[in-house]
């Protein structure tokens, strides 16, 4: 019997909490079932093409093929302990006449696998629909913040100038080349095709013996109803290397989005406090200290990712451990490990546009950042400027250095910076230059090369990218 599932019992994070919907329905039971019967109706349809089936018998599976019955299913299964064939028996039962030539000549991954690389298929598009809009979220907000400048940091130190645009154009950029992969991944996903038991098709030469039809033809007409490529190679399964492959690219994927809510907690801290999260009025940071504001949504995407980023290892001992013609042990675990991996790589893309779409620049803080630090980065440029006045490069380097080394004492004590105050009164200097073309030339904010220009160029790049694959073949919305 269906068992009814209520949070009365353990339920999956997964069932209800992350991934949409749109996602869950795609790796449910009914869907999973619906695609077995529309591929035994494609079966059925080239098998009467050789004579084999009467079309009336095609025509009662394909009038059939929504009726999906999990209960009665799952009734026959409790008894036979075999899921696919329960779903046989269902079918049949519900088809007088086209009961008794349901899945002719098939071996159980024949059916199977070519679902679930539809399956793979379909979760790959709804996933690129997804990252499209977190790409154009993120194009955004770079083009409104290209020429902000900020603080840039390495080692987790201040560095020199950049702006808040490049910054996030660096997430941009990655997320464009997950993209880029999972649309190929997508388009090359290959089924099993119709191959028997060990994938010589012998069982199907057996079957068209004496007809005008062929195995290959058979087969090629079955994929082609399905709209899916076949593997010229295929054992019981297909290569299982392909699920590792697409959970390869699903946990770069959470490897990009991990860096930019990484990124998104270190500089949401007080000390720094430029971005923040979207908060809202009524939202509760912490059950005892009522005065956080946690970074949650940041936090929750990380954990998914590490979560994500796990998952391929499974699918390569699937692979790798797949002996000879094929183990079963691969099975229980690719329930788990393919919905999961998607519904995980769904909820981080929904929540990362979300994010994004909210998050909060202090044009403030990001300020008093660069007036507490930038002032050091400018002595690089000023070091140029005075040297091409015709000083000489070692001399002036040490007076900086002792200026700086002064100057970072102060800041560490929570003082202003007095650096470029300093620098503007040091003789040396001003042999050379003058204390105003000092004070300019230590303004950080004119020291950022050509960041803002690179940023505008990717996000150029990206949405002429999108509206050319818009426009291509199986379009991602």
């Amino acid at each position: 019997m269906t068992q009814a599932f209520t949070h009365a019992t353990h339920l999956s994070p997964f069932t209800w909490r992350y991934g949409s919907d749109a996602m869950r329905q795609l790796w449910s039971e009914e869907h999973k079932r619906r695609l077995w019967r529309r591929i035994w109706v494609a079966l059925a349809a080239a098998q009467a093409q050789a004579g084999l089936v009467t079309t009336e018998q095609v025509e009662d599976l394909r009038a059939h093929e929504d009726a999906i019955d999990i209960e009665r299913a799952h009734t026959i299964e409790a008894d036979i302990k075999h899921d696919l064939m329960a779903e046989i028996k269902t079918y049949a039962e519900q088809c007088q006449i086209g009961g008794g030539i349901v899945h002719l000549g098939a071996t159980s991954m024949d059916i199977e696998d070519n679902a679930d690389a539809l399956r793979l298929r379909e979760g790959l598009s709804l996933l690129l629909t997804r990252l499209r809009t977190l790409l154009l979220t993120l194009c955004d907000r770079i083009e409104a913040e290209a020429d902000h400048v900020c603080m840039a940091w390495t080692h987790l130190q201040p560095a020199e100038p950049t702006t808040v645009g490049y910054r996030l154009a660096v997430y941009a950029q990655d997320l464009a080349a997950d993209y880029k992969t999972l649309r190929v991944i997508r388009d090359e996903i290959g089924g099993k095709g119709l191959k028997g038991a060990v994938g010589t098709a012998a069982s199907y030469a057996e079957l068209l013996a004496g007809t005008a039809m062929t195995p290959q033809v058979l087969e090629a007409q079955v994929m082609r109803a399905l709209d899916l490529p076949a593997y010229t190679i295929a054992t019981q399964t297909y290569p299982r290397r392909q699920d590792w492959t697409v959970l390869t690219a699903l946990a770069g994927l959470g490897m990009s989005i991990y860096k930019l809510a990484f990124d998104i907690r270190v500089l949401q801290m007080p000390p720094i406090g430029e971005w923040a999260e979207p908060f809202s009025a009524t939202q509760v940071g912490s059950s005892a200290m009522p005065f956080k504001r946690n970074p949650i949504n940041a936090e929750n995407l990380d954990s998914l990712a590490r979560y994500l980023a796990a998952l391929p290892n499974v699918a390569w001992g699937n692979a790798a451990d797949n002996l000879l013609e094929r183990t079963l042990d691969d099975s229980a675990n690719r329930r788990i490990i393919l919905p999961q991996a998607f519904l995980t790589a769904d909820e981080l893309l929904l929540r990362a546009a979300r994010l994004i779409d909210g998050l909060r620049i202090d044009a403030d803080a990001v300020k008093r950042t660069l007036e507490r630090y930038g002032v050091f980065a400018a002595t690089e440029r000023l070091l140029m400027a005075a040297v091409k006045a015709g000083g000489d490069r070692q001399r002036l380097h040490e007076v900086i250095r002792e200026h700086s080394l002064a100057a970072w004492a102060d800041v560490q004590r929570g003082m202003p910076n007095p650096l470029a105050i300093t620098l503007a009164h040091d003789s040396t200097l001003l042999d050379l230059l003058s204390s105003d073309a000092i004070q300019t030339l230590l303004d950080a904010s004119q020291y950022v090369g050509d960041a803002p220009v690179r940023a505008r160029a990717l996000i150029d790049n990206i949405r002429s990218s999108l509206n050319l694959y818009a426009d291509r073949p199986n379009t991602d919305g």
